[in-house]
């Protein structure tokens, strides 16, 4: 299936990692594999998580204000918690301290917003007792200790297939469940694949249910097997080669997805929005994300950040929004984004002798201005010899353009090329 127009046309989404991990201030569900907390302690964080200050209007709004397309939310983790009113199983926001779901709102808040909805799901579920132990990937940071093991679950699939069958018929059901309780669906983000095969998640049946229940929605890449979803999701890194098809790269604010008070590790504005640049000018999209506190804040590090690059989409989206790969790869010491007839060559830094140039355009240049205010650029045609106004037409020369040091913007310039 074609990715949905909408998904590259957005470029630019946030993910919220939101559940009882908030509690503990480490890494999501990650704790249980490290052993830095056996499975009755976390099972008990879900009779503290009563996020009282959840608003996730106040998110959606927030999301709008920093030029987001598209908001994911954690419907579950890895821990087995479910946010919304699963039938499934008791291990959900609503049957324990939280007492409500927390997944209507917010689709309620994206929908009444204008934003796209995504949901994010983890296919494994370390909560469940008939999650086996042995996964595909036993590396030791990936192998759960025995002390964060439910009960009596089994050792591997094959010592209780029987198990496993009613573990994926679970599993398949609450995905069911999140297609059908919520109404349109734009986007689901699968996570957790590497524990298991395709064939064993059933990915390909997940996904025909899926297609069958929101035949709109776009589903990322992790189910276990390239190509069973719409989309890739390179992680915390931009691909030197873009993958085939759409793509989309996942990246933190700081170093964790989840809400972890000792990581400062903040990126910077520059960084972010330099990022964003980048990804775009390859062809894909980014997704940051960030962890709401227990209460479901947004802490202020993280805010402020976001803001400042959508006051900086504010003035420069055109070249984000709707817009894709611009020149070659090579014709330009910047990143380039195009959209219709127009490049968007995004300066990163200050270019040498306040000039820079590109190499070759396959057009006459019909205006040269800063995206951001609309000032005009003075520009020529580089030769670098006579002959050249013989050997190449005018519109393949090198061109050079002027940009005042005082008119670069403290994170990305964004020059426009309007070509003929």
């Amino acid at each position: 299936m074609a990715t949905q127009p909408w998904f590259r046309d957005a470029r630019y989404g946030l993910m919220i990692h939101f559940g009882s991990y908030a509690l503990t201030g480490w890494e999501a569900a990650w704790p249980l594999q490290w052993g830095a907390i056996s499975y009755r302690d976390y099972e008990a964080l879900a009779e503290r998580f009563c996020p009282h200050a959840y608003d996730p209007r106040a998110w959606a709004a927030l999301a709008v204000e920093c030029g987001f397309k598209y908001l994911i939310l954690t419907t579950k983790h890895h821990d087995g918690l479910a946010l919304w009113d699963t039938r499934l199983s008791d291990y959900s926001a609503p049957r324990r301290a939280a007492g409500r779901d927390l997944v209507t709102p917010f689709v309620q808040a994206c929908r009444e917003a204008g934003l796209k909805i995504g949901l994010y799901f983890s296919l494994p579920d370390w909560h469940h007792p008939d999650y086996p132990v042995a996964i595909i990937n036993p590396h030791p940071r990936r192998v759960r200790p025995a002390s964060a093991l439910p009960p009596g679950v089994p050792e591997s699939i094959a010592d209780a297939p029987e198990r496993w069958r009613r573990y994926v018929e679970f599993m398949h059901g609450q995905v069911r469940e999140l297609c059908t309780f919520f109404g349109k669906v734009d986007l689901f983000w699968f996570d957790g694949h590497w524990e298991h095969s395709a064939e064993e998640w059933g990915s390909r049946e997940l996904v025909a249910m899926i297609r069958e229940l929101q035949p709109d929605a776009v589903i990322n890449d992790r189910l276990g097997e390239p190509g069973i979803g719409d989309y890739a999701t390179p992680e915390q890194f931009i691909p030197a080669v873009p993958p085939a098809g759409d793509w989309e790269t996942c990246m933190t604010v700081n170093e964790s997805w989840a809400h972890c008070p000792g990581d400062l590790a903040f990126k910077p504005v520059a960084e972010l929005v330099g990022t964003l640049a980048e990804v775009v000018a390859r062809g894909g999209n980014l997704v940051l994300g960030i962890g709401a506190t227990a209460d479901g804040a947004i802490v202020p590090e993280a805010a402020s950040r976001l803001r400042a690059m959508g006051e900086w989409l504010a003035r420069n989206g055109d070249a984000i929004h709707g817009a894709g790969p611009g020149l070659p790869a090579g014709m330009c010491h910047y990143p380039s984004t195009g959209k219709g007839d127009s490049i968007y060559l995004h300066v990163l830094g200050r270019p040498a002798g306040d000039a820079l140039r590109v190499l070759a355009l396959d057009r006459p240049v019909q205006d040269v201005r800063l995206l951001a205010s609309g000032a005009a650029l003075a520009f020529s045609v580089d030769r670098a010899h006579p002959r050249d106004a013989l050997r190449n037409p005018p519109h393949i020369s090198p061109l050079r353009i002027h940009l005042p040091a005082e008119w670069l913007d403290p994170y990305d310039t964004v020059i426009r090329i309007d070509l003929g």
